[in-house]
């Protein structure tokens, strides 16, 4: 890892949403869609709230409103059920620092159309929360194989074990593996691997 950390060099994350409701909606939005179409449907989504996205925004929306701005019928469910949840407190999204991480995944996949990977995905990147290590993402796990010269990417289960030695970093260590996956350093890796 430190080879790795080296190569790539600091950390960089995108800058959070300022809305912890809009970029779950978002999250959703944009599963198995294209960037463009995505935008295009996020954008005409976003025009039917006048005082901007809101769980009551959604709440109060007449039925068929989204499936009009193009959002599936599954994905409509999915913000429609994301909406009542936090409006009623399942998904505490004003006070998500009460929770720990588990406590908090827990909750979110409660929500129709929100797994435990979108779960760890808004504490990594929304919430800043640095002990996640999700190990059912593939480019965590193939990024952890390339970067320790391994033939084929490790179990979940396997995973889970690898990451121990990083607690309480290993949101950290997950970036790292990421980025061995999505930049050319496999090849860079492996012929410094080789001077070794």
């Amino acid at each position: 890892m430190a080879r790795l950390i080296k190569a790539v060099g600091p950390m960089e994350m995108r800058a959070p949403s300022d809305d912890r409701f809009a970029a779950l909606v978002r999250s959703i939005m944009f599963q198995q869609l294209a960037g463009a179409a995505a935008n295009a449907i996020h954008g005409r989504f976003l025009k039917l709230f006048a005082d901007g996205l809101s769980p009551s925004g959604v709440l109060a929306l007449p039925d068929g409103a989204m499936r009009s701005a193009g959002v599936s019928g599954s994905k409509a469910a999915a913000i429609t059920d994301l909406a009542q949840k936090v409006d009623d407190g399942t998904v505490p999204l004003h006070d998500v620092d009460s929770l720990s991480d588990d406590e908090l995944v827990a909750r979110m996949v409660q929500v129709r159309g929100i797994g435990r990977w979108t779960a760890e995905m808004f504490l990594m990147f929304q919430l800043r929360r640095l002990d996640v290590w999700p190990v059912d993402d593939y480019g965590v796990r193939k990024g952890w194989a390339t970067a320790h010269g391994l033939k084929a990417p490790l179990k979940p289960r396997e995973m889970q074990a690898e990451g121990e030695k990083f607690r309480p970093y290993r949101s950290i260590a997950a970036w790292y593996c990421w980025r061995v996956v999505d930049t050319v350093l496999p090849g860079k890796l492996e012929s410094k691997r080789k001077k070794s």
